[in-house]
């Protein structure tokens, strides 16, 4: 994992904001996805901000695309959002 990448996380009104911090590789994208996995069921909405994410290294996005695809409706419920969203969204 990028040593700089971090994730938090606010529980507010039934749904679920996860914040972004540093660089995503691929090791950050697993993170992520196992974040959502465990900690994602049972939300109205969950909102992953991508604003404070510095570097998104290619191998990462395309890793968390993939698995995202395989959960599509255990996360029916994602949205991305903040400046860095269309880097790193599914298509």
């Amino acid at each position: 994992m990028a040593s700089n990448f971090q994730i938090s996380s606010i529980k507010k009104n039934h749904n679920l904001h996860l914040r972004l911090y540093g660089d995503f590789d691929v090791t950050s994208a697993q993170e992520l996805i196992n974040t959502l996995l465990t900690h994602g069921a049972g939300y109205c909405d969950i909102f992953i901000d991508t604003n404070n994410l510095e570097a998104i290294h290619p191998f990462g996005r395309d890793t968390l695309q993939m698995n995202l695809n395989n959960f599509k409706k255990q996360l029916n419920n994602l949205f991305f959002i903040g400046t860095n969203k269309h880097k790193i969204a599914p298509n």
